[in-house]
């Protein structure tokens, strides 16, 4: 019997609305993980929320259809009825803490279940150790990072043993070795435990490894099958199966170590790397010795760096090691506790708001902080007055960013992508000199990260300065010109990204893994195959 059934199922969230989701059926079998994919705002967010009841709960809204759960229909019962059937964890795990401490966090499910305090106690130690966490099991969750909220947040899940784990984004917060190891262990969970599990997650090329099944939501069709078959000619597509297709490679690979094994026996034929790096000019934004610290914690230690006119600098790192306190302290806003910092002479902590816009614009972590107002076209039209740009600005930004949006829409009811998309287009309107992005990529498919970076790479030519902080590493490899690493609030590592990057398994892309540390992208192998006279 399926765990989880989808009849006939269509969604809306206005009666004279079109629909989100339209005939809809699959089923979920014992064991598997299944990935929901698609453009920033196909409706996977939706999809997800039906599971536990979110949709239409609390969303509003009409379904049609049927939605069973061990052949019983939940349809009509509200989420806390489905507690220890479905464990959801959403994309802002910010928004559902009720604990004060990542212990109460975990145990909080289980005291509303009714569960006996040894097997509470029991359960807690397991899950801490299962996620790597148990260092912080007496820590404030609002004094988390967004790394270390996002593995609490699956914690407290896991804590009621449910049938159905579903999980919004899972590793948009956590570096590159947290979410191989959040995505191992759910993985072993499912083959172990035959718990299912549903992942809508942009990052592909992190959770194809550990898939059965991927359900691709598109203009409210969902179609699901194998993840060779669904990726062969799919627009939203991780780095090695574009290698793959480029390539020409059959069966199409989906792990680093397929990828490999057909590139020794069909070697590509490549010309010369060709990637001219930016000519870095003057230094634009100079900070000495910047020291953030939170009681004993020193979060940031003595930071010294520059960034030049027309550079993009990607700062990296482990979750907790910095990267977000060391940008707050540059904007000017965000505490600092030693360290002066200048753009063109000045520092932005020394002037009004609106000056320090135009000299460091800061994209946050969540975006949603950002917005205020009461529809998307009032956010763009803010945003155009505030900076002096022209009628439209923000609006056009936002379109090539995230197209599509109805402007007339509340910006609560957005999807965390298209709130980011939407920050970006509000922050980038004013062109600031320097331009902070904390997290960017967070919540955007692979069309919209392309985006996203000729975005930037056109802001850089025009004379703009760029520090993004990114757990992204296959974005980081697209864009940066240099890279710094951070850990425990120390700067360990900068240089070019391709040396930086290439220095550490942790960091390098897809490409690279495969192909040798020459090699960053796809374009740059696309550019030196057709260098090389070959067509791809």
């Amino acid at each position: 019997m399926s765990v989880v059934e989808l009849k006939n199922v269509s969604f809306r969230y206005e009666s004279n609305g079109p629909n989100i989701l339209t005939d809809v059926n699959f089923a979920l079998h014992e064991g598997e993980v299944i990935l929901v994919s698609g453009r920033t705002g196909s409706g996977k967010s939706t999809l997800l929320g039906m599971f536990n009841g979110l949709v239409p709960h609390f969303s509003g809204g009409t379904l049609i259809g049927d939605v069973l759960i061990d052949g019983t229909s939940i349809i009509g019962q509200p989420p806390r009825e489905l507690a220890d059937t479905v464990g959801f964890v959403p994309q802002d795990p910010l928004s559902s803490f009720v604990g004060t401490n990542v212990e109460e966090e975990l145990a909080y499910g289980m005291e509303q279940l009714g569960l006996d305090p040894q097997t509470m106690r029991r359960r807690v130690e397991e899950t801490l150790d299962l996620l790597s966490i148990a260092n912080l099991r007496r820590r404030s969750l609002r004094a988390l990072s967004g790394g270390q909220q996002q593995r609490v947040a699956i914690g407290a899940v896991l804590t009621t043993h449910p049938r159905l784990l579903v999980l919004d984004e899972p590793t948009s917060a956590l570096d590159p070795m947290a979410a191989e190891e959040v995505l191992a262990t759910i993985a072993r969970l499912a083959h172990d435990l035959a718990l299912t599990v549903v992942i809508a997650e942009h990052r592909m090329e992190r959770v194809i490894p550990f898939v059965d099944r991927i359900a691709v939501v598109d203009q409210g069709r969902v179609r699901i099958g194998g993840p060779e078959e669904m990726l062969l000619d799919s627009p939203v597509a991780p780095p090695i199966v574009e290698l793959g297709r480029l390539a020409g490679w059959a069966p199409l690979p989906l792990s680093v170590r397929d990828a490999r094994k057909l590139a020794r026996a069909e070697p590509l034929s490549l010309g010369p790397r060709i990637r001219p790096a930016r000519q870095a000019v003057e230094q634009v934004l100079t900070a000495k010795h910047i020291t953030v610290a939170y009681g004993s914690k020193v979060a940031v230690n003595e930071v010294n760096l520059e960034l030049n006119r027309k550079e993009i600098l990607a700062l990296m790192g482990r979750n907790g090691c910095g990267k977000s306190s060391l940008m707050w302290a540059l904007q000017g806003t965000g505490k600092r506790d030693g360290g002066r910092v200048q753009v063109e002479g000045i520092d932005p902590a020394d002037v009004n708001a609106d000056e320090a816009r135009m000299l460091v614009g800061l994209v946050p972590q969540t975006a949603a902080d950002l917005l205020y107002l009461e529809s998307v076209a009032e956010e763009c039209a803010a945003a155009d007055e505030q900076a002096g740009a022209e009628s439209g600005t923000a609006r056009g930004l936002l379109e090539r960013l995230a197209p599509g949006i109805d402007l007339a829409k509340h910006p609560r009811d957005l999807s965390e992508g298209q709130r980011l998309a939407l920050v970006l287009a509000i922050v980038l309107s004013a062109e600031p000199l320097v331009l902070l992005l904390d997290e960017p990529t967070r919540g955007l498919d692979y069309p919209a990260k392309r985006g996203l970076a000729e975005m930037l790479a056109d802001l850089s030519q025009r004379g703009h300065s760029i520090m993004l902080s990114t757990h992204d590493v296959e974005f980081v490899a697209n864009v940066a010109d240099r890279v710094m690493v951070m850990a425990d609030g120390d700067v360990v590592s900068q240089g070019p990204a391709i040396e930086v990057l290439r220095e550490s398994p942790a960091f390098a892309p897809q490409v690279s893994k495969i192909l040798g540390s020459d090699w960053l992208t796809v374009d740059d192998v696309r550019s030196a195959m057709k260098a090389a006279g070959v067509d791809g």
